[in-house]
């Protein structure tokens, strides 16, 4: 799996890596028992400090979905019910599908859409509301 990391989002890196690396797993790319990357081959890819990758890494294992083996490598685990997020995941992005649609028929161009998406997505007092 390729992983490209974008420095003008905003998003801190290694919260990047740690969605795309999600992404993988729930999209199927990844599997249980498939071995990632080393800490310093990923950095020097995607030009970044090891200590980005090595703190994306430990949070994905503190979750569950990496399993960290002393010498050997960073591992997808099943320890996370995955079929259950997988299928979360795939009716979501049904649903966004839907959603995206709606907008276009609306007239909405693929960026204002986008724009739409990340307001939501980033306004904290919204989303303190809906808790």
């Amino acid at each position: 799996m390729l992983f490209k990391l974008n420095p003008t989002t905003g998003l801190p890196l290694y919260l990047q890596l740690m969605q795309q690396i999600r992404h993988g797993v729930e999209s199927g790319v990844l599997q249980h028992g498939d071995q990632l990357p080393g800490i310093r081959t990923l950095a020097e890819d995607l030009v970044v400090s090891p200590n980005t990758v090595a703190k994306a890494y430990s949070e994905l294992e503190h979750e569950g979905l990496l399993e960290m083996r002393h010498g050997a490598g960073a591992f997808v685990s099943a320890k996370r019910n995955l079929a259950f997020q997988m299928s979360r995941v795939h009716q979501a992005r049904g649903q966004a599908r839907k959603l995206i649609g709606n907008f276009r028929d609306a007239g909405l161009d693929d960026d204002e859409i986008r724009r739409i998406f990340e307001v939501e997505l980033l306004n904290p007092a919204e989303v303190l509301k809906r808790r």
